[in-house]
């Protein structure tokens, strides 16, 4: 009697936000799962839930040092980089190796192995855009040397050394640029709009918005997120994919929908706006729908219902549980 083999997959930040959910994913889809990470920006508790499980293992590593897996592998997420404008600000040096070495150990991991990669990339990418909405054949407008340009030219780069390992190596490499993500397990203090809007909703504090908060963004549920890289990740696609909800806000606009959802009385007050912060995002998600047939199936308000518990937990210090 035959046994199908079962699949390996190397999910690099994988005690993040995003890899963490990732995790679980490919675990329910019968994967054998090993979780890299070097907890800068990962926590440990997001993967706690895992541990002792056959299919799972952890392993504690920088991956811009010489990546060492024993074994098969399939398929490699590449998902290890800081991700928030304050982890990014903070650590641009290490923003700027991990996609650069990071990305190229990776790389070379997956040739060796012979394994799918596929590379996290962002709508960052797309820079202050100057093309509304934005397809995948934008090809961006990114300062480079402002303080974003270390991340935003990090996954420029990183995107560049994937195609080159693609042609001229013939790894099969998949590229998702993704857009404002929110959901379970992100950091209540990592400086993105979300969980800082919750935050200072359910204290009581004033919302911060920055400049007079006309600038729009587009946030997508985590489930759909994950269901659209899984889909991707088993596709024969090799151009990049925007996966992202188009259900565009503006800042000021969510921020007045986070003070109703939460119940709060707060104010919102307005501070001067970053640097080169993009005016508009906005996916065109034709081409998921196309060669992944992926849309969200969750709009804003239901996903941000379905996270203020959790914000509510965090927000109290409680050690939330899934």
């Amino acid at each position: 009697m035959s046994t199908q083999k079962i699949k390996r997959v190397l999910i690099t930040g994988g005690a993040g936000f995003l890899g963490s959910h990732l995790c679980d994913r490919y675990i329910n889809e019968g994967y054998e799962v090993i979780c890299m990470d070097n907890l800068i920006t990962g926590n440990a508790d997001n993967i706690a839930h895992l541990i002792g499980n056959d299919g799972f293992s952890f392993i504690k590593h920088d991956v811009t040092n010489y990546i060492h897996v024993n074994g098969e592998l399939d398929l490699i997420l590449h998902f290890a980089s800081p991700a928030s404008p304050i982890d990014y600000l903070e650590m641009p040096i290490q923003t700027l190796k991990v996609g650069s070495l990071g990305t190229h150990k990776a790389l070379g991991l997956a040739k060796e192995k012979d394994a799918r990669f596929l590379l996290a990339s962002t709508s960052e990418v797309y820079g202050d855009p100057l093309t509304h909405p934005q397809s995948e054949d934008y090809w961006g407008n990114v300062n480079p040397i402002g303080d974003r340009g270390v991340y935003d030219e990090a996954k420029r780069f990183a995107e560049a050394m994937a195609m080159a390992y693609h042609r001229y190596h013939g790894v099969e490499t998949r590229i998702v640029r993704i857009f404002n993500t929110y959901g379970s397990r992100m950091r209540i203090n990592d400086g993105r709009a979300l969980p800082t809007f919750m935050r200072q909703a359910l204290n009581g504090n004033s919302l911060t918005v920055f400049g007079d908060g006309s600038q729009t963004r587009s946030f997508t549920y985590v489930d759909d997120l994950v269901e659209g890289i899984y889909r991707l990740s088993q596709s024969e696609y090799t151009d990049p994919v925007n996966i992202g909800n188009p259900q565009e806000v503006s800042i000021l606009d969510f921020a007045k929908e986070i003070i109703e959802l939460t119940g709060s009385d707060s104010e919102i007050t307005f501070e001067e706006l970053p640097s080169d912060d993009p005016q508009v995002r906005q996916p065109d998600i034709s081409r998921a729908k196309e060669v992944l047939d992926w849309e969200p199936r969750y709009d804003r308000k239901e996903g941000l219902r379905k996270t203020l518990d959790y914000f509510k937990k965090a927000v109290n210090g409680d050690k939330v549980t899934e």
